[in-house]
């Protein structure tokens, strides 16, 4: 009976070892790497370590059912902490067989009522972040140091942001630095229009002004990204809203503008 008791304890000291990627284990280095979220957006991982900050990354895929429970914790403490702005940086990185609008539709979906972290789709770059790390299975969710050090490459469960916050070395107490839209956050001076504003909600046109391209976000006035898409200059858009107040963000080349949009 003893020797079944110790072959099991070997086993589940080999498999946690192992923790949830085959190229990582805690203390070893990262490699560094740049990838382009479905925004547009440039990240690279150790220019986010040299300003001090700890990375984490969950690794996800669409149609996981995991991956699709995990998420909106994700957001929550990408939310709660800054989102990037502080001390901690969250990005999603995807398997690679999603696109760009595969993930946005799954943060649409699954991502919560928390403003989402930066993800990563086949069209960013995530195959060589897949083929550094080779995530064991997904979800896998792990926290790089400003040393570049892997500090944790085993975070379970994943079902409450405390587990994510369990992941802090001593010492490391990250300012709270919740992030989620609201009135406050409106800009006086938005580099771009919205006609008719209030609208009928299912359709209105955005005209970018001095700006070729930008991405634009919906948000219920609870800070719930409800509709995501690229735009070109001056187009019309069609998001299907019922009657009531959002918040309508425009992220372009110069900086992120947000407005009040009303639907009667």
């Amino acid at each position: 009976m003893k020797k079944v008791v110790l072959l099991i304890l070997l086993i589940s000291i080999s498999y946690h070892s192992k923790a949830q990627f085959n190229n990582y284990n805690n203390g070893d280095i990262v490699n560094d790497f740049t990838v382009t979220d479905v925004y547009g957006n440039i990240h690279n991982l150790y220019s986010y370590t040299a300003s001090g900050k700890y990375v984490y990354l969950d690794f996800f895929y669409s149609i996981c059912g995991g991956c699709q429970n995990f998420i909106p914790v994700f957001n929550e403490f990408y939310d709660k902490y800054g989102c990037n702005q502080g001390d901690i940086v969250c990005i999603a990185i995807n398997s690679g067989y999603d696109r760009d609008q595969d993930v946005i539709d799954f943060e649409n979906t699954y991502g919560g009522s928390f403003n989402h972290a930066p993800a990563i789709s086949g069209e960013g770059g995530c195959g060589t972040v897949i083929n550094d790390f080779d995530p064991m299975y997904y979800p896998a969710k792990c926290v790089i140091a400003p040393d570049n050090t892997m500090l944790d490459s085993d975070i379970s469960p994943y079902d409450t942001v405390t587990y994510l916050e369990e992941t802090f070395p001593v010492g490391f107490n990250p300012s709270i630095m919740d992030c989620s839209l609201s009135v406050d956050d409106l800009n006086s001076n938005s580099d771009f229009s919205i006609f008719p504003n209030p609208t009928n909600g299912f359709k209105f046109t955005i005209d970018l002004q001095n700006h070729n391209e930008a991405f634009i976000k919906i948000f219920t006035i609870l800070g719930k990204n409800i509709f995501s898409v690229r735009i070109q200059s001056k187009q019309v858009v069609y998001p299907s809203l019922n009657t009531g107040t959002y918040f309508l963000s425009v992220q372009t080349n110069t900086g992120v503008y947000t407005k009040k949009l009303l639907v009667k």
